[in-house]
C-alpha cells in the first residue's frame, strides 16, 4: 500500500489518509504506485514504482479546457516541439478531484535546467523556440481556451484604475513613508505613459475592430519565462501551459522581452538580437510590431510594485519594495531609449 511506503499524515477534516497534502484516494486513481512525494513550485513531484517521476498540480478550469490543453500539447509534438505530456488516470481521465473538491492533473516530470537569463545563447534559443511554438499554434482557436485570457485594452484600463486608487490612498495620508513619497514624486510621469497606452488601444479597437485577427492571434503559452524553458542534452522543452489562452501571439514575446530587459537594464543589443532570433523563425507583421510596442510601452513594473504595496500590509513597507520602486525609476531613462528603438519598427 502507498501508506506504508511513504511518509503520510492523517487529515481529520476530510477523514482520509494524505501524502504531503495529496490523498491516497487521488493517487490511487493513477496506473502506478507512488513511492515518494516532494514539494515543487506549487506542485507535487511524485516518484513512481516504475522509476519515473510525475508532477501533480492544481488545475483551474473545466474538463473541456483540460482536453483543449492536451490537444495543443499534442499539436506541438506533431510539429517537433517538445512540451509537457499529460498523464491519464486508469480511466483515461485528465482531471482528478481531491477530497477538498480541488481539481488536479498530472504530467510527466522533465529533467533539465532552466533557461539561464545571463546566457545570451540560452535566451536566443528560447526566443527561437517561442517563434516555433507560435507558428504551430497560429490561427488555432478553441472556445475552451478563450476564457483564460482577456482583452489587453481592458487589462490596461483596470491597471490604470488601480494606479489611480493607489495615488488617491497615498494622497489622503497626512504622514507618508519613504515608499509613498517616492511614488507620489513619480506618479504623474508613469500615469501619463499608462494613459497614452490606454488611448492607443481604445483608438485601435474603435477604428480597426478584428483587423488581421487570423494573422496575429492564436494560442499563447500565457506565462513564457525562463522558468518554463528547460534545456536537456541539446533539447529545448517548454513546460507549464496552465495559463495557455487565445490572444495576440506577441503577448508572449512582450512578456519574455520585458523580463529580460528589466534584468539586463534594457540592453538594446540583447533586445535586437532577441527580436532577430524570433523573426528568423516567424516574421512579425506591422500589426504585431504595433502590438509589441504598446505592450512594452506600458509601465508594467511601476504598476506591479504599486499594486503589491497597495495589497500588502501598508502599515509596514519593506525595504525590498522601496528598492524595487527605485530600480524602476533608475531604469526609466534607458527604458525610453529602448522604446525609441522599438518604435523605429512601428513607423
Amino acid at each position: 500500500m502507498i501508506e506504508r511506503r511513504i511518509k503520510i499524515y492523517a487529515n481529520s477534516s476530510y477523514g482520509g489518509v494524505f501524502v504531503y497534502n495529496l490523498s491516497s484516494q487521488l493517487l490511487e486513481q493513477y496506473p502506478f504506485e507512488v513511492t515518494a512525494v516532494q514539494k515543487g513550485r506549487g506542485t507535487y513531484i511524485c516518484t513512481t514504482s516504475e522509476g519515473g517521476k510525475i508532477i501533480i498540480g492544481p488545475f483551474r478550469g473545466s474538463k473541456g479546457r483540460a482536453e483543449a490543453l492536451e490537444h495543443i500539447l499534442l499539436r506541438l509534438k506533431e510539429n517537433g516541439i517538445e512540451a509537457d505530456e499529460i498523464v491519464h488516470t486508469r480511466e483515461r481521465e485528465i482531471l482528478v478531484q481531491e477530497l477538498d473538491e480541488t481539481w488536479y492533473y498530472a504530467r510527466k516530470y522533465i529533467e533539465g535546467r532552466e533557461c539561464e537569463t545571463r546566457s545570451r545563447d540560452d535566451v536566443l534559443a528560447a526566443v527561437g523556440e517561442l517563434a516555433k511554438l507560435h507558428l504551430a499554434l497560429q490561427e488555432v482557436q478553441d472556445e475552451n481556451l478563450k476564457t483564460g485570457g482577456q482583452d489587453y485594452a481592458m487589462e490596461v484600463f483596470r491597471h490604470n484604475r488601480e494606479l489611480k486608487k493607489v495615488r488617491n490612498y497615498i494622497h489622503g495620508k497626512h504622514k507618508k513613508n519613504e515608499f509613498e513619497m517616492i511614488f507620489m514624486r513619480n506618479y504623474e510621469t508613469f500615469l501619463t505613459q499608462a494613459l497614452d497606452v490606454e488611448r492607443r488601444l481604445m483608438k485601435k479597437n474603435q477604428s480597426e475592430p478584428q483587423k488581421q485577427e487570423a494573422a496575429v492571434y492564436g494560442i499563447c503559452h500565457g506565462d513564457f519565462n525562463q522558468h518554463n524553458v528547460l534545456f536537456a542534452r541539446g533539447r529545448i522543452i517548454i513546460t507549464n501551459f496552465e495559463q495557455a489562452h487565445y490572444d495576440v501571439l506577441v503577448g508572449d514575446l512582450a512578456h519574455f522581452l520585458r523580463k529580460l530587459m528589466e534584468k539586463h537594464n534594457f540592453n538594446i543589443g540583447l533586445a535586437t538580437d532577441m527580436l532577430a532570433a524570433y523573426e528568423k523563425r516567424r516574421k512579425l507583421t506591422q500589426e504585431e510590431w504595433e502590438q509589441l510596442y504598446v505592450r512594452m510601452a506600458y509601465p508594467q513594473k511601476f504598476w506591479k510594485v504599486a499594486n503589491h504595496y497597495f495589497n500588502a500590509n501598508k502599515a509596514w513597507v519593506s525595504g525590498r519594495d522601496i528598492e524595487k520602486l527605485n530600480r524602476v525609476i533608475e531604469q526609466e531613462e534607458i527604458r525610453q531609449q529602448f522604446l525609441r528603438m522599438l518604435f523605429y519598427f512601428v513607423q
